[in-house]
Parts: C-alpha cells; sequence; structure tokens
C-alpha cells in the first residue's frame, strides 16, 4: 500500500512562534496562508502548522506525492486504500472517498492507541 507522502500536522496555539521555532530548525514556508495554516519543509522532511483548525496532532499521509509538492508518476489512488482498509476491518471516519470516483479525497482513522490518521489526497 502506497500512502504517499508523511508529514505530521500539529496543532499550534501561537502560528507567529511555531513558524519561527521550525524555521530556526530550518523549516521554511512552502504553502498555506501564514496564519491559520503552514507547510513547512526541510528537504524531503514537512510539517503541516494548524491554528484553530483542529484539536491534537495528526500523522498526515499524501497519496499521489513522492515528496513535499512533488507529485507521483504512479501512485495508489486513496478510493483503493480506504477499501483494502475496509476490509482489513479498520473503521474509517470522516470518508469523503464514497463522494467522487477520482480526484481529491480524504479519511481518518485512528490506531490501536488512539492516535488519529488523515489520509488526504489533493491530487
Amino acid at each position: 500500500m502506497d500512502l504517499g507522502t508523511f508529514s505530521i500536522s500539529l496543532s499550534v496555539k501561537d502560528m507567529s512562534v511555531s513558524r519561527t521555532f521550525y524555521e530556526h530548525l530550518g523549516f521554511s514556508m512552502i504553502g498555506g496562508d501564514g496564519e491559520a495554516w503552514a507547510i513547512m519543509g526541510n528537504g524531503d522532511h514537512v510539517i503541516g502548522l494548524f491554528h484553530g483548525m483542529f484539536e491534537g496532532n495528526i500523522l498526515t499521509f499524501n497519496p499521489g506525492w513522492s515528496g513535499p509538492g512533488i507529485p507521483a508518476e504512479d501512485a495508489t489512488d486513496i478510493r483503493e486504500i480506504a477499501t483494502d482498509l475496509r476490509a482489513a476491518g479498520i473503521p474509517i471516519d470522516n470518508d469523503t472517498t464514497v463522494d467522487t470516483a477520482s480526484g481529491p479525497a480524504s479519511f481518518s482513522i485512528t490506531d490501536p492507541d488512539g492516535n488519529a490518521i488523515l489520509v488526504d489526497q489533493h491530487v
């Protein structure tokens, strides 16, 4: 199962303070509006900073991407991933894969320890 690019999505209290902190670690903003959300990149590493959008931190996978902002030449569609997970008995939440036959969609799952996982296909 090819889940695409991995990042962590962090719920932050103060976007400016968090952006500055990660900039000191060598990250720069590669996406977002810089106020409600910012995608920070450092080489192959990606961190999403989100203010007021959700509670807690989320592990994030982006099918269709092979790196930060780099579309994959051959990728597993999110609908196939969701079908495989359902077949394995894994409950799926917030599922938009059933609404479309192709293109962007997302769903979330929770691991056995309560960690949220977002699978979010942009292409």
